[in-house]
């Protein structure tokens, strides 16, 4: 199952809006692009506030490790 994570490569501020480019497979600066119109359009504090409330909830990227990522086998 695909789950929403947090970008820790594709990275400005939280992550957020990388992460969505890598859930969407869609190009973050197109994302970061649409943000700062809506931001524009809504009048920046409504915008603001979802992107705050939005990178509290979505997690990071779990870190895994060499074992991890083997499923232990070497």
């Amino acid at each position: 199952m695909k789950r929403l994570y947090k970008s820790r490569v594709n990275r400005v501020f939280t992550g957020l809006l990388g992460g969505l480019g890598e859930y969407y497979d869609v190009d973050p600066i197109l994302l970061r692009v649409i943000f700062i119109f809506i931001l524009f359009i809504t009048g920046f504090v409504p915008g603001f506030i979802a992107y705050i409330i939005a990178s509290l909830i979505v997690p990071n990227r779990p870190i895994l490790n060499n074992d991890e990522e083997n499923n232990g086998e070497e």
